[in-house]
């Protein structure tokens, strides 16, 4: 079906190739332009085969750079090297003190250079640069401060034990091991960092694989994770498609943990890959979150929020909002403010400052979004706005919203991973089925309630299956709060001291007096 505004989305401003020299600044611009290679026990390494990935500007089309494409042999090295740094280099002997000082260093380094970081961020993923400032610096920054902190606060405790006799009972946290980190490419720096600043804070060694889509960010940390004085071989970064050097690292015998986000589907595999060795696994999967507006709800708060929910990052957001239950009474007003928020929304190159919404990250991405929204057309679905691709180069998808779908359709049922948002209605006496819909799904990622009566908040937020649930905000993340999913959404919690003993072995020991 057809979508149903006229509006004619299109990208504001030139078609043309952006000038990326003047669009990044010289700092920027000369990180792009410098071999990028893997950082392996200190040293900066081509992939052992020679051979390079393309990066792509998902707003453009355009090679912009080339990554190693790196294989097995190349994560052995960087598993070789974090082996080493556990067991016989100078982190197998710091405190915590010790690693909380670095920590906080790589967070000063990072602070000073956070609009270069926000500006390749941006360029590489095609999100908007105004959201690389606003959430992926600060957060990145925010994650190893915080976790900083924890690096002298790792304790065990004394156990009181009933058998008979005079004993000294107590428990010590060890750092598991060597730590996989496979990153997804939606939010590749932060997302790194968050994953990274935990197992370093409790005393482990990484090997970090971002996705291959968007290295950029990640492999320059490397620079500061030198510049700060980190122990060789303590922090890895090695480039490669998933398929080859992701697989490779999840199935190594000699890595301890791994911790893994990104798709449900992927992650299974993952699990399968880590059997070999008994790996503890973390993983932050899918998500097909819910928000709830009740007929009480603050239309001035909902429109913008909601919107921004699934919009944010062209809703390439595990946790975006991508179903909402609106009550009949604020309907109307609610669809026709968050319609006129996706139809006003500046579509763009992630490094122009007015755009608010950037292409996928891939062609694959787009064509996958656009095959859900073809599908749900040719069902009869019925689009309040949007409901396929932006003409012309980039790979920009409509902002969509699609109205009373099918609960049985996959555009409700499956994660979609881009700007699509169904709607659908209930009225009195319905709050009932509401929560079984707003349940009746695989994921248990995150959820928001919308309502000025804060008690009616709080009690229907316990009856809601997710790891997550926000009140009067939505996507709200913080280094304090655990974060994590329910269902096949994950295992383990991210954030908040449950990182902390995520990567951490529990050891009791006992002397008897």
């Amino acid at each position: 079906m057809k979508p149903q505004d006229e509006k004619d989305f299109t990208m504001m401003g030139r078609r043309m190739e952006p000038d990326l020299a003047a669009l990044l600044g010289p700092d920027a611009f000369a990180i792009l332009s410098a071999p990028h290679r893997n950082f392996i026990d200190g040293q900066w390494r081509e992939s052992l085969s020679g051979e390079t990935l393309p990066v792509i500007d998902p707003a453009t089309e355009c090679e912009i750079a080339r990554i190693p494409r790196s294989g097995s042999a190349d994560i052995d090295l960087a598993v070789i090297s974090a082996r080493r740094a556990m067991e016989s280099g100078p982190w197998s002997r710091m405190n915590g003190a010790d690693r909380g000082r670095l920590l906080w260093r790589l967070a000063d380094l990072l602070h000073q250079q956070a609009d270069v970081f926000a500006r390749l961020e941006a360029l590489d993923t095609g999100r908007p640069v105004f959201e690389t400032r606003l959430v992926d610096l600060p957060g990145s920054t925010g994650m190893l401060e915080y976790m900083a902190g924890w690096a002298t606060k790792i304790n065990g405790e004394s156990v009181p034990v009933s058998a008979p006799g005079t004993f000294h009972a107590y428990t010590e946290r060890e750092p598991v091991g060597v730590v996989a980190v496979i990153v997804p490419w939606n939010y590749p720096l932060e997302l790194a960092i968050w994953r990274m600043a935990p197992a370093l804070a409790a005393g482990c060694a990484v090997v970090v694989k971002p996705a291959e889509q968007t290295s950029l960010t990640t492999l320059h940390l490397g620079h500061l994770i030198e510049q700060a004085g980190f122990p060789p071989g303590v922090v890895n970064i090695v480039s490669g498609e998933g398929e080859t050097a992701g697989a490779a690292l999840a199935s190594h015998a000699d890595v301890d943990a791994i911790s893994f986000t990104g798709s449900t589907q992927v992650g299974r595999g993952i699990i399968r890959a880590a059997a070999g060795n008994m790996k503890r696994v973390f993983l932050e999967l899918g998500g097909k979150s819910p928000m709830i507006v009740l007929d009480d709800a603050d239309p001035e708060q909902a429109v913008p929020g909601i919107a921004s929910a699934i919009f944010f990052s062209a809703g390439q957001v595990c946790t975006a909002g991508s179903r909402v239950f609106v009550h009949e009474r604020i309907y109307d007003r609610l669809l026709d403010g968050i319609t006129a928020f996706a139809r006003n929304l500046a579509i763009g190159h992630g490094l122009d400052e007015a755009t608010r919404l950037g292409p996928l990250v891939s062609a694959e991405q787009r064509d996958r979004v656009a095959g859900y929204l073809a599908t749900a057309s040719r069902a009869g679905t019925y689009f309040a706005t949007g409901g396929a691709p932006v003409d012309g180069p980039g790979y920009f998808m409509q902002p969509t919203i699609a109205v009373d779908v099918d609960p049985e359709a996959a555009l409700y049922r499956e994660e979609i991973f881009g700007p699509v948002l169904c709607v659908r209605r209930f009225g009195d006496g319905q709050i009932d089925d509401v929560v079984r819909m707003a349940n009746d799904t695989v994921y248990g990622l995150h959820a928001s309630i919308w309502t000025t009566g804060l008690s009616r908040a709080h009690r229907l937020a316990r009856r809601i299956r997710a790891g997550n649930v926000c009140i009067n905000t939505h996507n709200f993340f913080d280094p304090a709060l655990p974060m994590g999913g329910f269902k096949q959404s994950g295992w383990g919690r991210a954030a908040g001291f449950p990182a902390i003993e995520h990567y951490t072995e529990l050891k009791g020991i006992v002397a008897r007096l």
